[in-house]
C-alpha cells in the first residue's frame, strides 16, 4: 500500500480550506442528502467539519440521530476493556504506559489472572470484552494475546473478545483469527505524519507505515472485522477525521469491507505523561460534531465511546449517533480486582457502574445490548456490510438485543434497573414487525425466564 497516495496531506488540507467557502444552503443540502444513508463524499464531509453555527450543528445532530436509528435502531452495545499488561517498549508521549515512565507500577497478567479479571467483568453483567495490552515483544507477544483469549473463552461465559493490539505480521494475525476473536482494533493515533513522528519518538510504534498497513495484513490473514480511530487532541481534529474517512473508504473499495467501528477517544491526562497540555484541544462541541460527521459520512459503521468522557457528555452523545459504549471500565492490568491508579494508561471520567449506566440508557429510550451473535453466526466482513449498508442489520440485532438485555436483568440487574428494563422490553417487543420473529422472541424470553441462557438469532 502506498500510504503517501492514501493519506495525502496536501489534498486533505486543500479540501478543508475549500470547504470554508460553502454557503448555508450548501450545508443544508449535504445534511439532507445524508439522510439517504449512502454516506458522503470527502468534499461534503469537509464542509460539515467546518460548520460552527449552532443552528446548522443542530441540523447535523438531528440527522445523525435519524441515520443511527434507521441503520442500527435504538440499540446501544455495552462492553468493557480488559488490560492484560502495561509493560511497553514504546515511548508515546501521551501514554501512561510509555517506557520512560519509571513511576508506573508494571504488571503483566498470567492466564489465570486474566481469567480472574474476566470473571470480575462478567460479574458486572458483561458478555463482550476488548482485550488491550502494552507493546513489549518479550511480555505481550502474540502467544500472550492468544493464550489470554483462549483462557477467557475456556473458563468464563464471555462470548466475544475483541482485541486492540500492536500491528502484527500476517502469520501472527492468522493466530488471532484461529483463536476466534471478534474485531481487531488498531488506532493510527494521528494520520499527520510529522505529528506522529513527534508523539512516537522511540519504539516499534515509531514506524508510521507499519501501523497504517496493519489492516491490510489482518485482511490477508482472514480477519474481516476491523476497528479504527484517532486519538483526538494530538493534531487538528478536522484533518484527522477526514483522514479516517479516507482510510475507511480505501478499505471499503479494496475489500468491500469498511471499518465495523470507529472510536472517538479524546486525549486524557495520564500518570507521568510527557505532555503537559493537549496539543490541539477538542471541545465538547467539537466532539459532538465529530460524532455527527462520522455518522453522516459512514452510516454503516459503529461509533464507540469510552469512559474517557464524563457522564453528562456521554449521555448527550448517546443521542447523536454513538452505538457502542464501555461501562464500569478499568485501564490497568488487574484493575477489576484491585484498582491501582498508578498502573493506569489514562484517567477515566465516567465512574458509573454498569447497572447505573443501563438505567440511563433505558431512560433515554435506548435498548442496551450485550449481543455477540453476528460473530458466532459469521455475519462479519462483507456479510455484515451488506446488511448494515442496506439497513437490514437491525432485523437480527433488535431481537438479539431484547434477549441479551433480558438475560442481564434476570442475572445482574438491580431492582430499579429491572423495573425500568422490563417496561422498556415490552415497548421494544412491540416494535418487532415480522410476526414469526416476534413469536419466536416471546418464546425465547420465556425460555430465559425458565433458566436457559445464551439464546439468539
Amino acid at each position: 500500500m502506498d500510504t503517501q497516495k492514501i493519506i495525502n496531506e496536501g489534498y486533505i488540507s486543500g479540501l478543508l480550506e475549500k470547504a470554508k467557502e460553502a454557503s448555508k444552503d450548501d450545508i443544508l443540502k449535504i445534511i439532507e442528502k445524508s439522510k439517504d444513508c449512502f454516506g458522503l463524499t470527502f468534499e461534503e464531509a469537509s464542509v460539515l467539519l467546518q460548520v460552527e453555527d449552532d443552528e446548522l450543528l443542530n441540523e447535523m445532530f438531528n440527522a445523525a440521530k435519524y441515520i443511527k436509528e434507521k441503520i442500527y435502531g435504538n440499540r446501544i452495545v455495552i462492553f468493557a476493556p480488559l488490560y492484560t499488561s502495561n509493560e511497553c517498549t514504546n515511548n508515546c508521549l501521551y501514554c501512561g504506559f510509555r517506557a520512560a515512565n519509571k513511576e508506573l507500577h508494571r504488571r503483566t497478567l498470567s492466564a489465570m489472572e486474566v481469567v480472574n479479571e474476566s470473571k470480575a467483568i462478567e460479574d458486572q453483567g458483561h458478555k463482550r470484552i476488548l482485550l488491550v495490552c502494552g507493546e513489549d515483544p518479550k511480555k505481550t507477544d502474540i502467544d500472550h494475546i492468544v493464550d489470554s483469549v483462549k483462557a477467557i473463552y475456556d473458563n468464563t461465559d464471555i462470548r466475544r473478545i475483541n482485541v486492540n493490539a500492536a500491528p502484527l505480521p500476517v502469520e501472527d494475525f492468522k493466530k488471532l483469527k484461529k483463536v476466534g476473536i471478534g474485531t481487531y482494533q488498531i488506532f493510527q493515533e494521528t494520520y499527520h505524519r510529522e505529528t506522529y513522528k513527534i508523539m512516537h519518538p522511540t519504539g516499534s510504534k515509531a514506524d508510521y507505515d507499519w501501523r497504517l498497513t496493519a489492516l491490510e495484513r489482518a485482511f490477508e490473514a482472514g480477519i474481516d472485522d476491523l476497528g479504527i480511530g484517532v486519538l483526538l487532541g494530538l493534531y487538528d481534529y478536522k484533518f484527522d477525521v477526514l483522514a479516517t474517512l479516507i482510510h475507511s473508504d480505501y478499505l471499503d473499495n479494496k475489500y468491500n469491507v469498511g471499518p465495523h467501528t470507529i472510536s472517538i477517544p479524546r486525549l486524557r491526562p495520564a500518570h507521568n505523561s510527557a505532555l503537559k497540555e493537549v496539543p490541539c484541544p477538542v471541545s465538547d462541541k467539537d466532539l459532538k460534531k465529530i460524532v455527527a460527521v462520522y455518522r453522516l459520512a459512514v452510516p454503516y459503521t459503529g461509533i464507540i465511546l469510552s469512559t474517557r468522557e464524563g457522564a453528562g457528555l456521554r449521555d448527550e452523545l448517546l443521542e447523536l449517533g454513538v452505538s457502542q459504549i464501555s461501562a464500569g471500565s478499568k485501564t490497568n492490568p488487574g484493575g477489576y480486582e484491585e484498582d491501582d491508579r498508578e498502573a493506569t494508561q489514562f484517567e477515566t471520567s465516567d465512574e458509573r457502574s454498569v447497572d447505573e449506566m443501563l438505567q440511563v440508557v433505558a431512560r433515554q429510550g435506548h435498548l442496551p445490548s450485550f449481543c455477540t451473535a453476528c460473530y458466532r453466526e459469521k455475519r462479519t466482513g462483507e456479510a455484515f456490510m451488506e446488511l448494515a449498508k442496506d439497513a437490514h442489520i437491525h432485523e437480527f440485532c433488535h431481537p438479539n438485543a431484547i434477549l441479551t438485555f433480558k438475560e442481564y436483568l434476570l442475572d445482574y440487574g438491580s431492582e430499579e434497573t429491572r423495573k425500568e428494563g422490563e417496561a422498556l422490553l415490552e415497548k421494544e417487543l412491540n416494535k418487532v414487525v415480522e410476526k414469526k420473529i416476534k413469536e419466536e422472541t416471546i418464546k425465547r424470553l420465556e425460555r430465559l425466564e425458565a433458566g436457559e441462557r445464551d439464546l439468539y438469532f
